[in-house]
């Protein structure tokens, strides 16, 4: 066992002893998961939240989801005693100390998709990092649809195109 210094996300310097120091920061936090004390386990659920909300804090992501699942959700919403679905167009794969996520999401019109997404992805990494300590692999962002202003406008009846 060697005594080493490491420094945290945060970025304050802490002094410790460490069997392995190969290992990057976030991959530090990882093996708190598992040590000689005992094992966390995290449940894809707790995942898949954590990376459905971080995703619907971006701006542009009008929507999580495909068609199908937003239309699911819809009728979810018009329900009494059920909420919105956080983990709606999430899937997730959770490991003992790293996670993989896919996300389908609906993105407004204009914005630049690449640049949302690499937005997402550094959230999604970022906040199931720091909540959970495990390494995110991967993120893959599918971009379903893009919503259009005009589709919101349901309140002018369309004129018939024939009588």
């Amino acid at each position: 066992m060697t005594t080493s210094s490491t420094t945290s996300r945060t970025g304050t310097t802490t002094a410790g002893a460490s069997k392995d120091l190969t290992k990057s920061t976030t991959a530090d936090s990882s093996s708190e998961l598992v040590n000689e004390h005992g094992r966390t386990s995290i449940a894809d659920t707790v995942v898949a939240k954590i990376a459905g909300i971080a995703t619907r804090e971006i701006d542009g992501v009008y929507d999580l989801g495909g068609s199908a699942s937003r239309m699911v959700g819809k009728v979810r919403d018009v329900i009494p005693g059920t909420g919105t679905n956080v983990t709606q167009g999430v899937t997730v794969e959770v490991g003992e100390k790293q996670a993989a996520v896919d996300i389908g999401l609906v993105a407004d019109y204009g914005v630049a998709i690449h640049q949302l997404a690499a937005a997402i992805r550094s959230n999604v990494i970022n906040a199931i990092g720091d909540m959970t300590g495990l390494e995110v692999t991967e993120v893959n962002v599918t971009v379903h649809d893009v919503h259009l202003a005009e589709d919101d406008d349901d309140s002018a009846p369309a004129e018939p195109r024939v009588q």
